[in-house]
């Protein structure tokens, strides 16, 4: 659903593109809360995550193409919001991967989700994107004072 949005993005359908991107992060909601909290796996989580990654990608990054000549403001803060995501991805999965204890958000996913849902529907990606980059640069700064914390944590009992 999220290449749906993007392809209404790009066709500069913002109603379209905004309940695909609507739909398809509440689907991703669901599958998440069920792959951490509920029957899945490991592989279940890492799906969940990667769909996730793709997203952002698809969403953000579409939004960049269609407003890059028009809307600079926009489009730099749809790839600070994209890079911001990424990075507290890689900060989660790297402490994950330490066997750290490492929060995974679900409030964090749907925020950003509802507000690049919300700014295509409406037609506020002014402010939405930025608020969506400042959502994705507080999860990395949190994550990596989780990560910072147990790496302490660890140094000390060794």
């Amino acid at each position: 659903m999220a290449v749906a949005a993007v392809g209404a993005i790009v066709t500069r359908e913002p109603d379209l593109a905004a309940s695909a991107a609507a739909a398809s992060g509440i689907l991703l909601l669901l599958g998440g809360h069920r792959a951490n909290h509920g029957a899945g796996g490991p592989v279940d989580r890492m799906l969940a995550e990667l769909l996730d990654r793709a997203w952002d990608g698809c969403i953000l990054g579409g939004i960049a193409w269609v407003v890059r000549g028009a809307e600079p403001a926009i489009t730099v803060g749809a790839l600070v919001a994209l890079c911001a995501s990424f990075l507290s991805s890689y900060v989660r999965a790297r402490g994950a991967a330490l066997a750290y204890s490492v929060e995974e958000s679900h409030v964090t996913r749907g925020l950003r989700y509802a507000l690049l849902s919300a700014g295509l529907a409406f037609g506020w990606l002014g402010w939405t994107v930025w608020a969506a980059a400042g959502v994705s640069s507080l999860a990395a700064v949190v994550r990596t004072a989780q990560v910072a914390g147990e790496e302490r944590l660890f140094r000390t009992r060794a």
